[in-house]
């Protein structure tokens, strides 16, 4: 069973915290994770490439010239695909690309990331995530003396002051628990995460 030092503002240790071992101990599946990774981003992709067919292209329908005794190929329409202004053939069109995964696999993958995290100490519990006021100056100093140049900064919903105070920060974000998903996660690469909120994240996952 994973064990992990609960620390306050300045990185002193105040207590420990033992986390469940099928949630934070569990095997890396890497495999998992890419394939919820895919799956996320293909949600947040625009599938708004299209083109005209020739039913859809502004011209004449009416035929160029007769079907006989000219020389020339035979045509219908000045629409046709290989015609200057005509319509393309097997163009894209809007779509969707979102796809689902089962919620047993997303489960599975954000346990791998999570274990890898605690295996590569990259997680680091707070005692609480209480800020003093709203400011972006006082919270990289927090950050910094935590040893964390990037992160992914969660609390339970309703830290307005961490929110703000984080908001214009490109290598930190406030997440609330509820939140926590894997593209952010590997973006953000460090998970600071309160003692109440990984007990949530914990029970919720072990559910």
């Amino acid at each position: 069973m994973p064990t992990v030092d609960v620390v306050d503002f300045e990185n002193k240790k105040v207590g420990s915290l033992e986390l469940a071992d099928d949630v934070f101990g569990a095997k890396v599946r890497q495999d998992l994770i890419w394939e919820v990774v895919k799956c996320q981003m293909a949600r947040t992709r625009k599938g708004t490439a299209s083109t005209k067919t020739r039913a859809q292209v502004s011209g004449s329908g009416a035929k160029p010239f007769k079907q006989k005794r000219t020389g020339r190929a035979r045509q219908g329409t000045k629409r046709s695909p290989h015609h200057k202004g005509g319509g393309v053939a097997f163009g894209p069109s809007p779509r969707s690309y979102a796809y689902s995964v089962p919620k047993k696999v997303r489960k599975k993958a954000l346990i791998s990331f999570l274990s890898e995290q605690v295996r590569d100490n990259r997680l680091t519990v707070l005692k609480d995530f209480s800020l003093s006021e709203i400011k972006t100056k006082n919270l990289v100093g927090i950050m910094e003396r935590l040893g964390r140049k990037k992160a992914l900064l969660v609390d339970e919903k309703g830290n307005d002051k961490l929110k703000l105070s984080a908001r214009n920060l490109e290598k930190f974000t406030y997440r609330p628990v509820e939140g926590v998903n894997l593209v952010e996660l590997l973006r953000y690469e460090n998970l600071v995460i309160t003692e109440a909120s990984i007990k949530k994240l914990e029970g919720g996952l072990k559910s």
